[in-house]
């Protein structure tokens, strides 16, 4: 005999059509419905130039961080390299439209990193500082999706996804350097 009501898979099923009928239809607006389209369009184009600015700033003051653990830390400095050196394409990626016109440039360099700061003594710490870090970083390019341009949004989720992938490793890296 076959349970009436909703079931929890069909409640799943529901919720999970309801919320990709949304971003379709999020999805194929037009971009400059909005009257004219031209400032409609400038604000956009101000509002992707800040987050990716913010985003290569974050990038760049990541990898200064990377670099003090794995210098104050040299036992962590394999298992640091290679999500280094992805924190760095990430910000290479995320660089506004001029950086990339100007050939192996990356990151801007106009506004340095603050400090990051000092780096704690003990290398488990150190290296679950990095992974907060990299959280902090995936939280806040989620957060900036929701403002974000359909091709910018793309780019965020990917790094955003990847700075979570970061954050778990550099979770076992620190048990690791526990051991």
């Amino acid at each position: 005999m076959r349970r009436t009501g909703t079931t929890r898979r069909e409640a799943l099923t529901a919720t999970g059509a309801l919320a990709l009928g949304a971003v379709l239809t999020g999805c194929g607006g037009d971009g400059g419905a909005t009257g004219g389209g031209r400032p409609a369009r400038a604000v956009a184009e101000r509002t992707e130039r800040t987050q990716r600015e913010r985003a290569v700033r974050d990038s760049a003051l990541l990898l200064a961080r990377y670099d003090l653990v794995a210098g104050a830390h040299p036992a962590t400095a394999a298992g640091l390299a290679p999500l280094r050196a992805a924190v760095a394409e990430h910000g290479r990626a995320l660089a506004p439209p001029r950086a990339e016109d100007a050939p192996e440039k990356g990151a801007p360099k106009d506004a340095p990193p603050t400090d990051p700061g000092p780096v704690p003594a003990d290398p488990k710490a150190a290296v679950k500082e990095l992974a907060t870090a990299e959280r902090r970083r995936a939280d806040a390019h989620a957060e900036a999706l929701l403002t974000a341009g359909p091709e910018l949004a793309r780019l965020l989720a990917s790094v955003a996804a990847a700075a979570a992938a970061h954050a778990y490793l550099l979770t076992e890296l620190a048990e690791e350097a526990a051991a």
